[in-house]
């Protein structure tokens, strides 16, 4: 479809978009509602993205923040407070635990509670401050992952707390380790691999911290068939609270850009949590990672790798990662046919008109 293309420049300024952007390999770029600010331009640019003059729109003189905008707001506070304990940590070793519990964690319940799973990921997505903002995120994934587990309230507080500090002990890494665009050398990974031992140390050793919490910033490396480290303990050692927070970590950092790697898609990351190709988590914790995404992913238009756009219309409750996509022609059941897969998320959700005018345009589908 031959859309007129805006260029990518101040004009944009202001402006609200009204679909979710994805990149080319199928990432989230912006969601839905974001009004452009410069960040958002650089952002579009850098993906090598172009705006179809329809996917945008104007707002009122008022309406500066996105839909969910104040929320984005709140991830950023988040990302700013934990900036400055792990810089305070990285210079004293000293945790600022109880600022951590009295001004992040709400706001990450604000944003959790609020945000579309896509909106959330999006806003938490690691720029030019990936382990302060990883750090949030895996708290707020974390979090996630408890409510959707059935965690009582206390034990929530307690596993966002871990997850936020599951990194710590990186505080204490020389940062052209933590900065480094090569792959690290056999002596660097093993120096690199010292901050599970370090965090464990730092938060023991914090008035407040409970030993869960230490045992999070020591196991979250490890994997339930002994094949994680430092100490390659198997699924019956490993605190419950460590199995989220590995499931939480991999996932924001395999679908986050940062300097040496370009985001994997949702869909994609799901799919290789799925087959273990990060190493065994804890099947029930990547179950219901699995279930909560895809189901968001309900409504999405897509491409197929053998070219045919559709629509996911239906979640298979043993096959969750291949769900039935409707098309033009009928429906495509990717659960009972291995050879094609999910190659590229195309839109946002939309209505059954809608998305029949788009089916039948020329040019559009297989």
């Amino acid at each position: 479809m031959n859309h007129r293309m805006l260029f990518i420049n101040e004009s944009l300024l202001g402006k609200r978009l009204r679909q979710d952007m994805f990149s080319q390999e199928g990432a989230l770029v912006l969601p839905a509602g974001t009004v452009l600010n410069k960040l958002h331009l650089e952002t579009i640019t850098g993906h090598g993205l172009k705006l179809p003059v329809d996917e945008v729109e104007e707002v009122g003189p008022y309406a500066d923040l996105s839909a969910g905008g104040s929320h984005h707001a709140e991830i950023e506070e988040a990302v700013g407070i934990v900036r400055e304990a792990f810089e305070q940590m990285r210079l004293s070793r000293q945790i600022p635990l109880a600022g951590i519990r009295s001004r992040v964690i709400p706001l990450i319940r604000s944003s959790t509670g609020q945000l579309h799973l896509f909106q959330l990921l999006a806003t938490l997505q690691a720029k030019d401050d990936y382990l302060y903002r990883h750090s949030v995120a895996v708290g707020a994934i974390s979090m996630l992952l408890g409510k959707w587990l059935e965690l009582g309230e206390a034990e929530l507080l307690q596993l966002t707390t871990a997850a936020i500090l599951h990194d710590a002990g990186m505080t204490q890494i020389a940062s052209e380790l933590l900065i480094k665009p090569e792959r690290l050398t056999e002596d660097e990974y093993d120096t690199m691999k010292r901050h599970t031992l370090l965090g464990y140390d730092m938060i023991k050793k914090t008035v407040g911290a409970t030993h869960r919490q230490a045992a999070v910033a020591l196991q979250h490396h490890e994997r339930i068939d002994g094949s994680g480290y430092p100490f390659g303990l198997k699924s019956g050692k490993i605190d419950l609270f460590s199995r989220i927070v590995a499931v939480a970590d991999v996932f924001h950092a395999m679908s986050s850009k940062t300097e040496y790697r370009n985001p994997s898609p949702v869909y994609r990351v799901l799919q290789q949590m799925e087959s273990h190709a990060y190493g065994t988590f804890d099947p029930a914790v990547v179950a219901v990672l699995i279930r909560k995404f895809m189901q968001a992913l309900l409504g999405y238009k897509v491409m197929l790798t053998d070219g045919t756009e559709g629509k996911i219309v239906l979640i298979h409750p043993h096959h969750q990662t291949r769900p039935l996509v409707q098309t033009n022609d009928g429906f495509i059941d990717l659960s009972k046919d291995y050879n094609i897969q999910i190659e590229q998320v195309l839109a946002r959700h939309e209505t059954e008109a809608e998305f029949n005018l788009q089916a039948a345009a020329p040019g559009s589908g297989s």
